[in-house]
């Protein structure tokens, strides 16, 4: 039976499309048993890249609040389809407000109730706030969430702080002053992404997607890390708290600088003081809350 599969994203640099074309590799070369159509969304009104910083911090009130933005129209070529594999960033610890322009946007949902969903993100490697609110634009979408992808920069935390700035604020993907490694997801990491893809593509013919998590687990589509969980549960509070405040001035400019300074003391300062506050009192004593911890974060439900 033919197979059609939607692939729906927005990217500036044009990191996730290289995910997504990957990923969709196996699908493609099935040949006439499915097809596969590739949507690239814009913004009316699209971000520059790269940014200036004030630009990229003007919209975290926004994005962190899920305020939508005008995208340019689109269509689809089908009605429905079997699968749909969603594409998102996550910008200060949330969905980017394309992606969750793009959730909200009729065009999409009119094709997304009751069908199999995927998503991929390629991000630095912060995502799990992100994909926590991402599960609950799905769900109301009725869509039913089959998969989940992250692909993150495997580089230490203050490496890829520096090196994910370089790009955004100089658009290239190359090595910052010769010393650091390149930013993002690796090239590697990125032609890894079809191996999930044949995991995928086994299901999809079969239309049963039980048991396509463990898959993509096993080939390690998803792997967190301890300390960056700990770092999000806090974090993610603090922007919610930022983003509110914000939003509720009249003159915003002088609050974002605040902001950015903020995150930088925040980053080097009072990152290493929340995992050595964890490290004494809770790692090692309260597995339980980890274990339920976890499963908060990487949950598909």
């Amino acid at each position: 039976m033919h197979k059609k599969v939607l692939a729906i994203y927005y990217t500036q640099s044009g990191q996730l499309g290289e995910i997504i074309d990957n990923l969709t590799a196996p699908l493609v070369e099935a040949g006439t048993s499915v097809s596969v159509e590739k949507v690239r969304v814009k913004l009316a009104k699209d971000y520059p890249f790269p940014w200036t910083a004030d630009r990229f911090f003007s919209v975290m009130p926004d994005c962190v609040l899920d305020v939508p933005a005008e995208l340019e129209s689109f269509e689809l070529k089908e009605p429905a389809y079997d699968l749909v594999i969603l594409g998102y960033q996550a910008w200060f610890l949330s969905p980017s407000i394309p992606f969750n322009s793009l959730l909200q946007h009729p065009v999409l949902k009119a094709v997304l109730k009751n069908t199999p969903v995927i998503t991929v993100t390629g991000a630095r490697n912060m995502w799990l706030n992100a994909f926590v609110r991402v599960k609950k634009l799905i769900r109301a979408t009725d869509a039913k969430l089959v998969g989940n992808i992250a692909l993150v920069d495997t580089h230490p935390n203050p490496v890829s702080f520096v090196t994910i700035f370089h790009w955004m604020l100089h658009g290239k993907k190359d090595r910052y002053l010769n010393i650091f490694p390149p930013p993002g997801v690796s090239a590697a990491d990125i032609a890894h992404t079809k191996v999930f893809g044949e995991s995928v593509l086994t299901h999809l013919e079969t239309g049963n997607w039980n048991g396509l998590q463990d898959e993509l687990d096993d080939k390690k589509a998803v792997v967190l890390n301890y300390n960056l969980m700990i770092i999000e549960s806090v974090a993610g509070k603090i922007f919610s708290a930022w983003a509110n405040f914000i939003s509720k001035r009249k003159n915003k400019s002088p609050w974002l600088k605040l902001f950015k300074y903020y995150l930088l003391i925040a980053f080097f300062v009072g990152a290493p003081i929340v995992l050595t506050i964890d490290a004494i009192f809770f790692r090692f004593f309260s597995p339980k809350r980890i274990r339920a911890k976890k499963q908060y974060y990487l949950n598909l439900n």
